[in-house]
């Protein structure tokens, strides 16, 4: 890997790894040296930590990232990468790091699960496992700390600004300038070994001017491939003739330099995309993305940015991670992905707030996010079944904002969770763009659900739902609040966090009473007596059902309060209450009836005679069964015919006749045998 990956910029040199000899050596050797805890004879209780520190466009990562690959067949559990930070600086939230790597681990965490228990698991996880876990752009100690393994064969790579206190027996590896020979080898990668022969000096006082930082040399060197007939000289001169920033501390402003350099030498409408493609959410951007933000072609896009990168502005990145060698592709309808090095965006930022109207930079948002939303529909729709209505829709979009094949799709937005993630974020705490932000939410949920299903994709749904929560609440949108807490709760339910749930339960229903919204209110109160029954507080189940039966009844939802009925039914013959609960299931099996569902009607019965045959009157269950056989059978349902055929074999062992219970058994198997041979042979 070229140094111009440690710069953060990436893209633009090609080749080996460039010097760092002595820092690699250094990083080496700690590994192997004693640490605190073997000098005072104890045996080491966690991973020893490494780390490289040093300025954004040092070369840390770089230096780090070959580290890591020359160590990596010493660790046989593997190697394990996070990034700490975003682009733009934003530290990444310990739980989001964590799910990434228990994903890595093929452990999936509960949706909602708090910090503690998150770095529990992947504290398990890597336990007995010799692995190599590389942490980079750490902000603090805080970041690091919970996700060194609890083992002293794993190593932990941590890359930092600065020193991590708090992390016992940790010296830092510190980045500086790259030496002037290693640095001149890397200018030539950019502008070829003749323009270096020629003028040596001019290229050694062009890294003076760089201050062998492989950021700022990979931008001088971008500049000059651009410009096959300028000179080394040329570059040396330009960057000397523009002013330092006072703002910008002193090891910052080669990098910053450099930056002007290339910006000052675009065209208007390049330089506008750049500056715009520092929107894009966890500075991963795309065709797609860069047409939307500057409001150009796909074409023009996908070119611009392949300047870009060649430039050493963009690095090129495959299945996520960042590369600079290797086809480009897989992923979707537009397959070239690249990120904004991070050493950039604090630059390319005041640039665009300098450059650009606020105005401006709002609509290319929306378009963004406009165009995420289209792609997301896309997503889903490459799901649906050939011939439906949302893949005619889909075949009719352009090429660029269509999948061929529903692999694609899922390959698209696994490729972009983190993205898609961001992006719903960015529009919610925008503020402006709640109508987009809601838009952009339902089509990701639905495009999440399509491809990984409610369960698979149930962490990344929480915080969806989250979201909507903060901005439901922030805007006084009662209805959106009521149904982003009934799907929180439901999530909290299904992980076992029984009273969370039902305290979002309750605060749905007053949610859902503020909107004068039926719905939730009825979906609220069903939740509430449906928590309580798991709870096993019966009373309490009891009386919030009864609540959401006269709300049901009340509106002549005959369906609903059918249903409601034999949950009474069922509340009630877990509390014993055998009279409430045969009235619940005769007024159930009354509604089937009504509606017309002979299924429904013969199960409500047979809870019926479970019932009196509890209560000690197995002869009026007998004939209640019996009825429910009649029904099961003019129903035409099978299975459960050959159900109550054995519940009524059970009945007459119960009543001393085993004759009539072999015979029931037998009818029992008898159906079920031409049920399968009728599957058999359809």
């Amino acid at each position: 890997m070229a140094e111009s990956a440690a710069s953060g910029t990436g893209g633009g040199a090609r080749g080996q790894f460039i010097g760092r000899q002595r820092e690699l050596k250094s990083l080496r050797a700690d590994i192997e040296r004693a640490g605190l805890d073997t000098l005072s004879g104890r045996k080491a209780p966690r991973a020893r930590v490494l780390l490289v520190a040093g300025r954004p466009g040092s070369g840390r990562s770089t230096l780090a990232d070959e580290l890591v690959r020359q160590l990596a067949g010493d660790y046989p559990g593997g190697v394990l990468r996070a990034r700490l930070a975003e682009p733009a600086g934003d530290a990444v939230p310990t739980e989001r790091t964590v799910r990434d790597l228990l994903g890595e681990l093929g452990v999936t965490p509960r949706p909602g699960a708090d910090e503690d228990e998150l770095t529990g698991l992947v504290r398990d996880a890597l336990a007995e496992r010799r692995c190599l876990l590389l942490l980079d752009d750490a902000r603090d100690a805080g970041q690091v700390d919970p996700l060194i393994p609890d083992d002293p064969d794993c190593l932990v790579v941590a890359v930092a600004q600065g020193p991590l206190t708090g992390i016992a027996d940790v010296r830092p590896c510190t980045v500086g300038g790259m030496d002037p020979k290693s640095a001149i080898e890397l200018l030539g990668r950019f502008t070829g070994e003749v323009r270096i022969t020629v003028d040596p000096q001019a290229a050694e006082s062009l890294v003076e001017q760089c201050g062998g930082q492989p950021a700022a040399m990979v931008l001088a060197g971008g500049w000059l491939a651009a410009r096959p007939n300028a000179s080394v000289a040329d570059a040396a001169k330009r960057l000397r003739g523009l002013p330092d920033d006072p703002e910008q501390p002193v090891g910052a402003r080669p990098v910053a330099k450099a930056f002007r350099l290339v910006h000052e030498s675009l065209p208007a409408s390049a330089a506008r995309m750049l500056r715009l493609l520092t929107l894009a959410p966890t500075g991963l951007v795309d065709p797609n993305t860069a047409s939307a933000l500057a409001g150009c072609s796909f074409a023009d896009a996908g070119l611009a940015l392949a300047d870009f990168a060649s430039l050493g502005l963009l690095r090129v990145v495959r299945d996520g991670t960042p590369e600079e060698e290797g086809p480009r592709g897989g992923n979707g309808p537009d397959d070239e992905l690249y990120e904004v090095p991070g050493c950039l965006v604090p630059l390319l930022r005041e640039a665009m707030n300098a450059c650009d109207r606020p105005a401006e930079i709002e609509l290319a948002r929306a378009r963004m996010l406009e165009r995420t939303v289209r792609l997301l529909h896309a997503c889903r729709a490459s799901t649906e079944p050939e011939g439906s209505e949302a893949r005619r829709r889909l075949a009719g979009l352009p090429r660029t904002l269509r999948f061929s094949e529903p692999e694609v799709a899922e390959s698209w937005l696994a490729a972009r969770r983190h993205a898609l993630s961001g992006a719903a974020r960015l529009a919610v705490a925008d503020g402006d763009l709640d109508t987009l932000a809601r838009r952009l939410i339902a089509a990701l949920v639905r495009a999440l659900v399509a491809h990984w299903g409610t369960e698979g994709a149930a962490p990344e749904l929480y915080e969806l739902h989250l979201l909507v929560l903060e901005m439901a609440e922030r805007r006084g949108l009662h209805r959106e609040q009521a149904a982003a807490l009934l799907n929180l709760a439901d999530l909290d339910a299904g992980m076992g966090r029984k009273d969370a749930a039902l305290a979002r339960y309750r605060s749905a229903l007053e949610a859902g009473r503020r909107a004068n919204d039926p719905y939730a209110m009825g979906r609220a109160m069903e939740s509430v007596a449906g928590a309580y029954q798991e709870l096993g507080d019966w009373e309490r189940a009891a009386d919030w059902y009864g609540r959401a039966l006269s709300q049901r009844l009340a509106r002549g939802e005959l369906a609903d309060g059918t249903r409601l009925y034999g949950r009474l039914g069922a509340v009630h013959t877990y509390a014993g209450r055998y009279g409430d609960a045969l009235r619940g299931w005769r007024a159930a099996a009354a509604g089937y009836r009504r509606l017309g569902d002979l299924s429904g009607h013969a199960r409500a019965l047979s809870e019926v005679a479970r019932v009196q045959e509890y209560a000690g009157r197995p002869r009026e269950a007998l004939r209640t069964c019996e009825e429910a056989v009649a029904c099961a059978r003019q129903a035409g349902n099978v299975r459960l015919q050959a159900a109550l055929q054995l519940r009524l074999a059970d009945t007459f062992d119960r009543l001393g006749d085993p004759a009539a219970a072999r015979l029931h058994r037998s009818t029992a198997e008898q159906l079920l045998e031409t049920e399968v041979a009728g599957l058999r042979n359809p």
